[in-house]
């Protein structure tokens, strides 16, 4: 929101040093040969990692921030009385931890009474982080981070989780565009938006957690982000889908499902 306030630089500190911990603990389980994965109820996996790792970080934030509520995507949500919410996904990006792949990544999100005000992603594997707090920037590892400045569709780096997710017309629309579609997902995608390494990255289908880091990072990073449908504002965050891009093309992408 155009007239929300900075966020505390201190908040955004503490949120990136909880993010880069949790995530030191998930390198604990990375490519051990004896990973046991199982299967939640909607068949997406889970690792003693994802549980390990949700539950440090519920600790630190009850330490630190008792009166805030709580949600991730593996324990129940915790209510607070102090109007912020923090959101949390342990791990990002599960089946590529599963199977060794370095992409995965930790996500922490405040949010308060004007839309999602620090994010984090942590890509441990990688040894990168991006973050941002609102009114303050966003980051890649301490340096300052930008989107692209590339200006059309033509040529640009669009990513995306999967392809199972998409409405198989808006897939092919997209196909059919001169764009380098790949699949440099989940948030190590929205990653590579704020950094100016791709220009855009899209999920047909994402959770609350998968995005509320990101609506504020590509936010600080001069770049939109908005659901699927182009739903903007502070609850974008909240519409079951994400699309963030450098600014430039964000238009002309969403009028390729819309035509």
């Amino acid at each position: 929101m155009p007239d929300a306030p900075a966020v505390d630089p201190a908040l955004v500190d503490h949120a990136v040093e909880i993010a880069r911990a949790a995530g030191a603990l998930t390198l604990e389980w990375f490519r051990r040969a004896d990973l046991a994965v199982d299967l939640k109820f909607d068949g997406s996996p889970i690792t003693a990692a994802d549980l390990a790792a949700e539950t440090f970080i519920r600790g630190e934030l009850a330490a630190a921030y008792p009166d805030d509520a709580v949600i991730g995507e593996e324990h129940a949500d915790a209510e607070g009385t102090s109007g912020r919410t923090w959101v949390i996904d342990p791990i990002d990006g599960t089946k590529a931890f599963t199977k060794g792949v370095p992409l995965y990544s930790n996500l922490l999100a405040l949010v308060d009474e004007h839309g999602p005000a620090v994010g984090v992603i942590n890509l441990p594997a990688l040894g990168e982080t991006v973050w941002a707090g609102r009114g303050l920037g966003a980051f890649l590892d301490g340096d300052p981070c930008r989107v692209s400045d590339h200006a059309t569709l033509d040529g640009a780096y669009v990513c995306t989780s999967e392809f199972g997710y998409w409405p198989p017309e808006h897939l092919q629309a997209i196909l059919a565009r001169p764009v380098q579609f790949r699949t440099w997902g989940d948030a190590y995608g929205y990653s590579l938006v704020a950094s100016g390494r791709a220009e855009a990255m899209i999920d047909p289908l994402a959770n609350p957690w998968d995005v509320a880091p990101v609506a504020v990072i590509i936010a600080e990073a001069g770049g939109r982000f908005s659901g699927f449908d182009g739903h903007t504002g502070p609850d974008a965050w909240q519409r079951g889908s994400g699309v963030a891009t450098n600014g430039a093309v964000h238009d002309e992408l969403l009028a390729v499902w819309r035509t």
